[in-house]
């Protein structure tokens, strides 16, 4: 269960899938914007716990789909979570439970209360992991954006009540 007064103050959150072409960046893109719509000042990036795509753009999927629903992937390129990140933000959200071990595995102890999956504070969801649309269609991607949509208005929600 997720504290609400532990989320007071949050001011950079790290959304975070393996490669960071896919899922990831689509969260950072729809946070970010959904943020702006609300006044809600943030850093957000996004990072992945693999570095196979480092310094990519985002899948052309993602960008497509997101782009149809108003979302700006400007400026996002794949990047490796590294340790420092687990000092730089203060709230760590996976995509899945694999990457969620991984970063429990990245991160020092000490920082593991910052870790949470993005879907456990959408709690009208069943779905509790985005899953991964690389190998599949376009319904994929705009499914990835109806679930992380979800997240980051109720992320946005528990964070400035």
């Amino acid at each position: 269960m997720i504290d609400n007064n532990e989320f007071k103050g949050i001011k950079s959150i790290l959304l975070v899938c393996m490669g960071n072409i896919c899922r990831s960046p689509s969260a950072e893109a729809v946070l970010r914007h959904k943020a702006m719509e609300r006044g809600i000042s943030l850093k957000i990036d996004s990072a992945g716990t693999v570095g196979a795509h480092a310094r990519e753009k985002p899948d052309h999927r993602s960008i497509k789909a997101g782009a149809a629903r108003g979302y700006s992937f400007d400026g996002i390129k794949a990047r490796k979570v590294v340790v420092q990140d687990f000092v730089d933000f203060d709230l760590v959200l996976a995509m899945d439970e694999s990457n969620l071990a991984e970063l429990y595995k990245l991160s020092p102890v000490a920082f593991h209360h910052k870790i949470h999956l993005l879907l456990a504070f959408a709690t009208e969801l069943e779905e509790m992991q985005v899953p991964d649309p690389y190998y599949g269609g376009a319904k994929g991607f705009d499914y990835v954006l109806d679930l992380v949509e979800a997240g980051s208005d109720a992320v946005l929600a528990k964070i400035s009540d």
